[in-house]
């Protein structure tokens, strides 16, 4: 789905472990779908909740609630770097 991506260590399932509650219980399927996604935008390297997913084996909710989380919890402003 996602060719490559370019992104400033330590990165988002990095930052997720230091903060703690957000991985804990969590299938680490969805919580890697929703760093992808993330990823995803901010590299402008858009693919669909709905294609993630498919290719972790999670739903498209799991997606969503993950990057939520990750959005709120570890303050990712979610838009593409402007040139």
């Amino acid at each position: 789905i996602i060719k490559s991506f370019f992104l400033p260590e330590p990165g988002i399932l990095q930052d997720a472990k230091e903060h703690g509650r957000l991985l804990t219980g969590r299938d680490p399927r969805g919580l890697a779908a929703a760093a992808i996604y993330i990823a995803s935008i901010l590299t402008d390297n858009r693919a669909t909740q709905r294609e993630i997913a498919a290719a972790a084996g999670v739903t498209e909710v799991t997606v969503r609630n993950r990057y939520k989380e990750f959005v709120r919890e570890l303050e990712i402003t979610p838009s593409p770097p402007s040139n």
